[in-house]
């Protein structure tokens, strides 16, 4: 089988409770993001339909779906062709991911009850257990949790909806980097840290810390699309 295809294949998880388009979309969506199907490469819809097994309307679909968010590009007389997340897209996210997170940080500070405070501070409470009993997909999930607490405390619907999307571009090399120990700790520690900000209303530890914490979650990226080769 073409390596490209069995790549799409080996991401299609056909257990999950989903639409089959829906499935083949984040099947093409997951490969494209970790290189795995390389920045110029021709999609041949029938060959995929052929190999795959499955009709060529949901692969369609995911096509579609990728050109609309500019990870394919469609070119007259050539077809779907991959362009994929480049290095300059990773800087370029994580840099407005910065002055977006910081935002929603400080905004969440200023008008989060002490209830609130309590249940950060019990999430990260139970980020650590998690990451002491080795249970890495509950950290990731915890993880997630924690910046959907501040997204939603902060009330800034609009903003939560913008950087969901954008951090959507890579969380699978998110979960690669928080798959490491070191990392999974070194995170943990940044919560805490920008919890304290919170707690005493200090806008330059929030802001310093946030951005270190997104440049450290970058570095990982980078390196590891380094390793797969992604320019």
């Amino acid at each position: 089988m073409n390596p490209t295809i069995e790549a799409v294949k080996k991401n299609l998880d056909l257990t999950q409770n989903k639409p089959l388009k829906i499935l083949v979309y984040e099947a093409f969506r997951k490969t494209i993001i970790l290189g795995d199907i390389p920045a110029g490469e021709r999609i041949n819809e029938k060959e995929f339909s052929e190999m795959l097994n499955i009709s060529r309307t949901p692969i369609r679909y995911a096509l579609q779906a990728l050109v609309d968010e500019k990870l394919v590009e469609y070119v007259p007389r050539i077809g779907n062709v991959v362009k994929g997340i480049s290095v300059k897209d990773a800087y370029e996210i994580y840099d407005i991911r910065k002055s977006l997170d910081t935002l929603a940080t400080i905004r969440a500070m200023q008008l989060m009850t002490e209830e609130d405070f309590q249940e950060l501070h019990d999430l990260i409470t139970y980020g650590e257990q998690l990451n002491h009993e080795n249970k890495i997909e509950e950290v990731l999930q915890n993880f997630s949790d924690f910046n959907s607490f501040i997204y939603e405390k902060s009330q800034m619907l609009r903003l939560k909806t913008i950087v969901t999307e954008l951090h959507a571009y890579l969380v699978y090399f998110r979960d690669i980097a928080i798959r490491s120990s070191q990392r999974c700790a070194e995170a943990l520690e940044e919560h805490w840290l920008i919890y304290r900000g919170m707690k005493t209303n200090d806008v330059e530890q929030i802001t310093l810390i946030t951005h270190e914490h997104l440049d450290r979650s970058l570095q990982f990226i980078l390196k590891e699309m380094e390793r797969r080769q992604i320019d």
